[in-house]
C-alpha cells in the first residue's frame, strides 16, 4: 500500500523559509514523478513543483520559479521542498503526489497523494 505522508508545515513570517518533506512508501518510485502541490481556502488544488524520481528533473510553477526547490533523497525514498523569500499568498495546505505520467503539472494525472501540510505565512 503507498504511503506518502507531509511534514514540516508551521506558520512563518514573511521572507522566512520553510522545508517541507514526503516520506514515500509501499513500492518503488524509480519509475515515477514526485509533484508537490497546493491549495488555498477557496481555491483549487494547483501544481508547484515536480522532479522525476530517476533522473532529478525538475519542474516549477511560475510563482515559485527563484524561490522554491523540489529536490529528494533515494535512499531515504523521501521528498523535500525547500522554500525560500515565503509570502503571504503561498500560505496553503502543501500535499506532495506521485504520478507515472510525464505531464507532471496536471493535477488529475497523480495517483497518489498524501494528507497535506499546512503552512501560513504571515505579514
Amino acid at each position: 500500500q503507498v504511503q506518502l505522508v507531509e511534514s514540516g508545515g508551521g506558520l512563518v513570517q514573511a521572507g522566512d523559509s520553510l522545508r517541507l518533506s514526503c516520506a514515500a512508501s509501499g513500492r518503488t518510485f524509480s519509475n515515477y514523478a514526485m509533484g508537490w502541490f497546493r491549495q488555498a481556502p477557496g481555491k483549487e488544488r494547483e501544481f508547484v513543483a515536480a522532479i522525476n524520481w530517476s533522473d532529478g528533473s525538475a519542474y516549477y510553477a511560475d510563482s515559485v520559479k527563484g524561490r522554491f526547490t523540489i529536490f529528494r533523497n533515494n535512499a531515504k525514498n523521501t521528498l523535500y521542498l525547500q522554500m525560500n523569500s515565503l509570502k503571504p499568498e503561498d500560505t496553503a495546505i502543501y500535499y506532495c503526489a506521485a504520478t507515472q505520467s510525464r505531464f507532471v503539472r496536471v493535477t488529475t494525472n497523480y495517483d497518489y497523494w498524501g494528507q497535506g501540510t499546512q503552512v501560513t505565512v504571515s505579514t
